[in-house]
């Protein structure tokens, strides 16, 4: 009996199946089409959504495996890196054995990029791909389950309560060791929900959890055991900059902010579509854990994502301009702001990127590019 079948990504010998259901589907169909042919499905809805359905039935027609399916996804990333992307870099992976498997912790700045951008640096490098993790709140349809699974997906179930929720987390955990153990490469970001006001800090439970997968031995010794390799992944410009912006402005005024059916499908579209300028992925270390502190481990996690992000110009004129409006003194980063040559180019970008914006959001918006700056040079 396989334990893990509810939550583990779609096998070799089911992924024809799948793929079968998936090409029928309409709302699938016109998120292809949107993806392939934005303005002309504005204009042609059904038209386009039909040329959608025989593209991927021409580009799915030999898939029999999950790695044939992940040649097909290689391609889409192609295209969205070309579209949305001015430079693409990594450093690190002289860090990777290539026959062993790893646990990638990664700051969370976007819900599917983050893993995406990981992945193909690793698929490119001739490295096992990633077993991706993905919380059930992101699968509110039939669909994107499907599709994340089919992406080496599994499902982190944060839905449940109580002794469900323990129950589930405990096989969650025998999961990722079970891939660990299997040389498997596995994906997951340092904490619930992402970083939306720009400060990456891994959440100790987190590491509780994951070392609840073999309780025979110490917290540290089982999380040794999964070879966990810290990554910080930067971003020029966070395609949902506005979103997250308007987020902490309602929090901020209201107290609370719901969201919808569609906030997190939306959150994903603007991701994968907008603009993002240059992207770096640095790969640390394995870590060397030699106690059993969940704090003092999260805490080196931290340093080495702090440690390896890459800053960008307009992380460093969002601190400045905090500064003529007196929301922050310069005193602590004064000779950093002053070795950094800035562009007349980024100047011009960063000012249109800010304008283009609700006044009210600005604060939050400057704020959560500022703070990877405040955040590295705090001491």
């Amino acid at each position: 009996m396989d334990k893990f079948a509810d939550i583990r990504p779609y096998q070799d010998h089911e992924i024809r199946s799948v793929l079968d259901k998936l090409i029928t589907n309409p709302e699938f169909l016109s998120s292809i089409a949107t993806f392939y042919f934005p303005h002309l499905t504005r204009m042609f809805p059904r038209l386009m959504t039909s040329a959608a359905r025989r593209k991927l039935q021409k580009q799915l027609k030999l898939v029999c495996n999950v790695k044939t399916m992940q040649d097909v996804i290689a391609i889409y990333m192609d295209k969205m890196i070309l579209d949305t992307t001015t430079k693409l870099t990594h450093s690190g992976l002289e860090n990777l054995a290539e026959d062993r498997g790893y646990l990638f912790i990664s700051n969370h700045r976007d819900i599917t990029m983050d893993p995406a951008f990981v992945n193909y640096i690793l698929y490119h490098a001739g490295y096992e791909t990633l077993q991706i993790a993905i919380g059930d709140n992101l699968l509110k349809k039939p669909f994107v389950t499907d599709l994340m699974r089919l992406n080496k997906s599994f499902i982190v179930k944060r839905s449940l309560k109580g002794r469900e929720l323990l129950k589930s987390l405990n096989l969650l955990s025998q999961y990722i060791h079970h891939c660990i153990n299997n040389e498997h490469n596995v994906w997951i970001a340092q904490r619930e929900g992402r970083a939306k006001d720009g400060i990456d800090k891994t959440d100790p439970t987190l590491l509780k959890m994951l070392a609840m997968g073999n309780r025979e031995l110490s917290l540290g010794n089982s999380l040794k055991e999964l070879r966990i390799v810290p990554v910080a992944i930067s971003y020029e410009y966070d395609a949902c900059d506005e979103l997250k912006a308007e987020e902490l402005y309602t929090l901020e005024q209201t107290g609370s902010f719901m969201k919808t059916d569609r906030s997190d499908i939306h959150s994903i579209v603007t991701g994968m579509i907008g603009f993002k300028g240059q992207v770096d992925v640095a790969f640390g270390s394995a870590l060397y854990i030699t106690d059993d502190d969940p704090d003092e481990i999260a805490a080196e996690i931290d340093r080495q994502i702090l440690q390896n992000y890459k800053l960008h110009d307009i992380n460093f004129l969002a601190v400045k301009r905090l500064e003529q409006e007196g929301l922050i003194s310069l005193n602590r980063f004064e000779n950093r702001i002053a070795e950094r040559e800035i562009s007349n180019v980024s100047q011009e970008k960063f000012e249109k990127r800010l304008n283009a914006i609700d006044p009210s959001l600005h604060r939050h918006f400057l704020f959560s590019y500022a703070n990877p700056v405040i955040t590295k040079y705090k001491t």
